[in-house]
């Protein structure tokens, strides 16, 4: 067993895979050589993953707490996610939409059924299933609500984070996000979140829908009050407006409920979900509704060559089984709840806030301190691999496969980082 490189000895873990070829130093100079700089990664280089565990050409094993920003909640490798993704490869991997195959209409069911909407329409990546949303709320406000055409109105959030196409980042209150890409699509209003009065007052005849993360993950994980998304369900109800919650990073297990709207004990009208639902290993995604918002759609109105194919369908039951079967779900609320009663436990100055729902938790560093980002890296040093958003918090949500003893030998080395 390897040690971390603070030179204590973590949880064991087997790896398994290929060696890079190359130093992590040559593979990072390579990568800033021939690749566009849109990424500001930590220096770190990731050959192996098996579980919780990384591990670098060098042979330097790390414990990922951030897993794929959600999307490897089942675990880095799971051997039936694995096993599911080279059986399908040897049978089928593409038939586009043009026709059908065998195993669209079993993952559309699965899905279905396990999220309680009565329609599924798959696409690939998390902005993708985003847009499909977009326009999905668009053509019922026209067709259906009798909206003026070109005139619909969405409501969204400043701070939030849905994706980087052009439509998407034209709504986003980050300047960065949106610098130098105009001109943006119109037809977007946006209001503060969490709250309920401007979300009110923004209402009005031409409002489609309301387009919200039940918490914002990039934002800083943002949790909105007690309350909030009732009442906005309640004056998506009043106004005649579609519910659309954005479950890309806090849907499928991540907060201790298989959607994190559950928690408020309402239903949306729109989910999309994503990330997990590839299981870490391809990209899935999709739109969830019931016939009311999907009917609104017919052949020729959108979709995608690789949504909905064979291989992304069999490694998407797979996760899902994975998840169910696993007790995943159940297993982040518990854990998360001890890991807030451990890191509210800290004693240090360097420490602001403890928030988030079940392993979705930010640490929030006080302007004092400087930013989070050489928090992250002395973590890093430690054996930890977390990454910082909106450059005061660090964003913790580890595989949901992690165990215990992990976890713990986790949260010994974040108390040991803030209070030296």
């Amino acid at each position: 067993m390897s040690l971390a490189p603070d030179g204590s000895a973590p949880p064991s873990s087997s790896t398994n895979g290929s060696t890079a070829s190359g130093g992590s130093a040559d593979i990072i100079e390579q990568t800033l050589t021939w690749g566009a700089h849109n990424y500001h990664p930590l220096e770190v280089v990731v050959s192996k993953a098996q579980g919780c565990w990384v591990e670098d050409p060098e042979g330097n094993r790390y414990l990922d707490m951030l897993a794929a920003y959600s999307a490897v909640n089942q675990g880095h490798l799971h051997p039936r996610i694995i096993g599911a993704l080279v059986e399908q490869a040897g049978r089928v991997t593409l038939t586009s939409r043009a026709f059908h195959n065998d195993k669209l209409g079993p993952f559309l069911e699965q899905l279905a059924r396990l999220s309680g909407f009565e329609k599924v329409l798959p696409m690939n990546t998390g902005a993708e299933a985003v847009e499909t949303g977009i326009k999905a709320a668009r053509k019922w406000g026209e067709k259906v609500k009798g909206v003026p055409a070109g005139e619909g109105e969405i409501i969204t959030f400043e701070g939030n984070f849905h994706g980087r196409t052009t439509t998407i980042v034209g709504f986003s209150s980050d300047a960065q996000t949106r610098d130098g890409f105009g001109p943006f699509t119109p037809g977007f209003v946006s209001v503060p979140y969490g709250d309920i009065d401007a979300l009110a007052a923004a209402m009005n005849e031409r409002t489609v829908a309301v387009l919200a993360e039940p918490i914002q993950a990039e934002g800083g994980i943002l949790v909105p009050p007690e309350g909030y998304l009732q009442k906005m369900r309640a004056l998506c109800d009043q106004h005649n407006v579609l519910m659309y919650l954005d479950e890309i990073q806090t849907g499928l297990g991540r907060t201790g409920k298989m959607f994190c709207f559950e928690h408020a004990g309402i239903r949306p009208d729109l989910v999309s979900v994503g990330k997990a639902l590839g299981g870490g290993v391809f990209p899935v995604s999709a739109l969830l509704a019931d016939d009311k918002v999907m009917s609104v759609f017919n052949p020729g109105d959108h979709g995608s060559t690789f949504g909905g194919n064979p291989l992304g369908a069999a490694v998407a039951m797979a996760a899902l089984d994975v998840l169910i079967d696993e007790g995943l779900v159940a297993r982040a609320q518990e854990l998360g709840e001890y890991t807030f009663k451990r890191l509210r436990a800290i004693d240090s100055p360097h420490i602001a806030e403890v928030r988030g729902k079940g392993l979705l938790i930010g640490i929030e560093v006080p302007v004092s301190s400087g930013v989070a980002k050489p928090f992250c890296k002395k973590l890093m040093k430690r054996g930890l691999l977390c990454k910082e958003t909106h450059e005061q918090v660090i964003r913790l949500a580890p595989p949901l496969v992690i165990e215990k003893s992990e976890l713990d030998w986790a949260l010994d080395q974040i108390e040991a980082v803030f209070t030296a």
